[in-house]
């Protein structure tokens, strides 16, 4: 129920947020140029963690190794919870969660595709190709998390921009689990192979 106040044409649904030094009204800021870019890349990155459900089952099923296995069983179980959180940032901004065709994600999973048909099925080669798959999500994972945490800073969502702040380090965590097991021993394998 919008009421008139005493001093000013606004209505009670018009809220006011900080942002930076000054403050906005929170429907100019939803019909921001700025805010509808946040909107549409939130819905980008929702389809990508979606479509790399399936895709790191498929990774999972095609490595060699138990430690990259259970490595692609983690992301799998973490990709579920970013879905999640990503569906309380849209709550958090009174959006609908929703998917946006991801062309970068259909990209880097086709990729992925390529090479699981182009390696050795129980090869070291495999693994490795593997690992290096799934670090190019992750870093386009990182870049994406890392702008929207800014994005939500700069417009005042705060809550929001902790959830995705929480996500991009998760992200940033499996980059550097999969250097770790490219590195002990999967590289050094793979090279040794004829």
């Amino acid at each position: 129920m919008a009421t008139k106040t005493e001093n000013n044409n606004t209505t009670a649904t018009d809220k006011k947020i900080a942002v930076g030094n000054a403050t906005v009204n929170e429907n100019e800021m939803k019909n921001s140029s700025l805010h509808k870019f946040f909107v549409d890349a939130l819905k980008d990155i929702y389809y990508a963690e979606h479509k790399l459900v399936d895709a790191l089952q498929t990774m999972h099923d095609a490595a060699t190794t138990e430690e990259l296995k259970d490595a692609f069983e983690d992301h799998q179980l973490q990709t579920k919870k970013h879905i999640s959180r990503l569906e309380k940032v849209f709550k958090l901004i009174n959006e609908t969660a929703e998917q946006k065709k991801c062309e970068a994600m259909d990209g880097l999973i086709k990729e992925g595709e390529e090479i699981i048909k182009s390696t050795e099925e129980g090869s070291m080669t495999r693994d490795a190709a593997l690992i290096i798959a799934a670090q190019k999500v992750e870093h386009y994972e990182i870049a994406t998390y890392g702008g929207l945490a800014q994005l939500a800073i700069t417009m005042g969502h705060d809550k929001a921009a902790d959830l995705l702040e929480k996500t991009l380090q998760e992200e940033e965590d499996t980059d550097y689990n999969l250097t770790e097991i490219a590195e002990t021993s999967i590289n050094f394998d793979a090279e040794q192979e004829d």
